[in-house]
This record gives structure tokens, sequence and C-alpha cells, in this order.
């Protein structure tokens, strides 16, 4: 599938966020932010899953 400069980058953003979530969960294991982070990092591979789609459903470069 050929996508655009635009749906890399912001598949790059969601994926060095998603990064940052999961270390912390693991760093920081048995503590209360450990799991939020591990909660965020699931809803946020959610929230790049359907903006990634949306994107692709939009644009005429990648569509």
């Amino acid at each position: 599938m050929r996508t655009c400069p635009q749906f890399a980058a912001m598949r790059a953003e969601y994926e060095r966020e998603i990064g940052y979530l999961s270390a912390h969960s693991q760093r920081h294991a048995g503590k209360s932010s450990a799991k939020a982070s591990a909660t965020y990092a699931k809803s946020t591979k959610a929230r790049m899953a359907r903006v990634l789609s949306g994107h692709v459903a939009r644009c005429p470069e990648c569509g």
C-alpha cells in the first residue's frame, strides 16, 4: 500500500507516543502510574487506527 508523507508523519507521531507510554509502564511496573500508562497506550493504539483509516479514506494519494 502506497501512502503519502502526511500518513507517515502521523503514524510516526502516534508510534512514538505509544513507545513512550509503554516504556513508562514497564519502568514503573507495579505502580498506579504504570497501569494508567498502559491504559493510555491501548487507547492511543485504537485512536491511531481510527485516525489513519480515516485519512486513507479521504486522501487521494493514499486511497
